[in-house]
């Protein structure tokens, strides 16, 4: 299998590309081999990349004042991820991204992005399915986060994300549903004396 395959079928999922046009494609990526617990994206910092996940797992989160972090999103293979707000509208990130594992991502900067749609059109409706889709999710994440019980969300999340759950730490999982590790732990508990 050819290292661009992934990238290049995540994208025929929606649009197709002419050999020409995959090869522009391919021209614009910037290939990125990063080590485990490696920050990619920091608050604060210009966030001008764009990353799809080839391999490993990522997650994006900010901190409150106190220091305490909220997970935002997880991100593994096949997926893109970044700090889209200050990406599209050219800001200072207010998230952080880290690898989760060892990855390989392939970058598009924001400038190559513009450019994008110009060279190839076809690309404004793949991104907009990804911004629609992202919208999506987000927006039943958020009615999940107001209606459901910390217990119901937690078995959600593993049923919705089971190639996920096995890559995090309690706590991670535990900033992702807005709850403590500790009462994470006793859902757990809850859960192994019912099996």
């Amino acid at each position: 299998m050819e290292l661009h395959d992934p990238i290049l079928k995540n994208i025929h999922k929606h649009i197709a590309l002419t050999r020409e046009e995959q090869d522009y494609f391919i021209s614009i990526l910037t290939y990125k081999e990063i080590p485990k617990k490696t920050t990619i994206l920091a608050e604060g910092q210009y966030c001008n990349q764009l990353s799809y996940i080839h391999s490993g797992a990522l997650r994006s989160y900010c901190l409150d004042e106190s220091g305490r972090e909220s997970t935002i999103m997880f991100a593994v293979a096949d997926w893109w991820l970044t700090d889209m707000y200050c990406f599209l509208n050219e800001k200072s990130s207010m998230t952080f991204i880290e690898t989760i594992e060892d990855s390989i991502v392939f970058n598009i900067s924001k400038d190559h992005f513009d450019e994008l749609f110009t060279v190839i059109p076809a690309f404004e409706r793949f991104f907009r399915i990804l911004m629609q889709n992202a919208y999506t999710r987000e927006q039943l994440r958020t009615i999940e986060n107001l209606t459901l019980k910390a217990e119901e969300r937690y078995f959600r999340f593993l049923h919705k994300y089971p190639q996920i759950a096995t890559k995090l730490t309690q706590k991670q999982i535990a900033s992702y549903l807005g709850i403590t590790p500790e009462f994470l732990s006793g859902i757990r508990k809850k859960q192994l004396r019912k099996e």
